[in-house]
């Protein structure tokens, strides 16, 4: 959309273009965003099927120990205990680390997917001709200078 700006200096008056791209929209809409929660996901699947695992192991155990503790020798039983304490030990640490580890690696695709969409969006409007480009903190623009789809199929490519 062209809009006369304020005089330039030397009250030369030039017409500008400004446009508007949703940001929230890029990030949930671009194809990079979803290849990378693909990606994620193939990443951090074994690690989360070892948990899976050691929950449903944990379960066996105490589904064992309510079934047949009260026929088990004390030591049997204290040796039973100690072992599925220890499991559920485990277990909480190591879904605390998978908890950290995803979430470091979904900061780092995240920044990285923001830095994109920033290259994109700039080269857009540098390809356009555009003079300024608003993103967050508008309230409103019109659909005449919404580009965010020119930048998405910018994306797709």
């Amino acid at each position: 959309m062209l809009v006369m700006s304020a005089c330039y200096s030397g009250g030369v008056s030039a017409e500008m273009r400004i446009g508007f791209v949703d940001t929230a929209k890029l990030m949930e809409a671009a194809p990079q965003v979803k290849a990378a929660q693909s990606k994620i996901e193939s990443e951090f699947a074994p690690r989360e099927k070892e948990l899976v695992d050691l929950q449903r192991e944990i379960r066996t155990l105490d589904e064992r120990l309510a079934r047949d503790g009260t026929v088990m020798s004390e030591s049997e039983r204290a040796k039973l205990e100690r072992n599925i304490l220890g499991k559920r030990r485990d277990l909480k640490r190591s879904q605390e680390e998978f908890r950290d580890d995803l979430n470091i690696r979904r900061n780092e695709v995240l920044a990285k997917l923001q830095r994109d969409v920033f290259e994109a969006v700039n080269a857009f409007a540098k390809e356009q001709k555009y003079d300024l480009i608003l993103s967050q903190g508008v309230v409103y623009s019109s659909g005449k200078i919404d580009i965010t789809d020119g930048v998405l199929k910018k994306l797709s490519k």
